[in-house]
């Protein structure tokens, strides 16, 4: 539906993440095999967005373990030294964008692409079942919006990490 040519699924339980070593190698071994510029994860340090949801404990370990995988494990040579026998030499993330942040300071307008966002999230249908989450996503689209007067936004603590 978004033209995305690859998904890697690792295997992982849905609903019993844990911080693992294993996690993080995995996590480490995607950065360096993909090299990216930028890294897209939630914001690990939030268990609740106001007085009415909870963070999942899955969502939280997902992102905290990409932070640890960005840094220090994809970028030092020390860490996971088997990776370098599979060809995967260290990479440098330039920048972490941190989706849920109470401290966000970055808004992007997705005004012109919400409709797209709720079609492919209905599309996960594994997680989603017969429920219409286009409600709730457009309205947390319209309370980041109105922090910058945008229809439309999505919000981030944007992290430039030095090289």
């Amino acid at each position: 539906m978004l033209g995305i040519a690859e998904v890697v699924f690792l295997g992982y339980e849905d609903g019993v993440l844990t911080p693992s070593i294993d996690l993080r190698r995995d996590l480490t071994r995607l950065v360096r095999r993909h090299r990216p510029d930028a890294v897209v994860t939630g914001d690990p340090t939030v268990r609740y967005y106001g007085t009415r949801y909870m963070n999942h404990p899955d969502h939280r370990v997902a992102a905290d373990v990409a932070l640890d995988a960005i840094f220090p494990s994809a970028e030092t040579r020390f860490i996971f030294p088997e990776l370098l026998d599979e060809g995967l030499a260290p990479h440098h993330v330039g920048a972490v964008w941190l989706f849920g942040s109470e401290r966000a300071e970055t808004f992007v307008d997705i005004s012109a692409t919400l409709d797209a966002k709720v079609r492919a999230l209905r599309e996960h249908r594994s997680q989603m079942g017969d429920w219409d989450p286009a409600p709730m996503v457009r309205g947390w689209a319209r309370e980041q919006g109105a922090r910058r007067r945008l229809r439309a936004a999505e919000s981030f603590l944007r992290m430039v990490l030095e090289d």
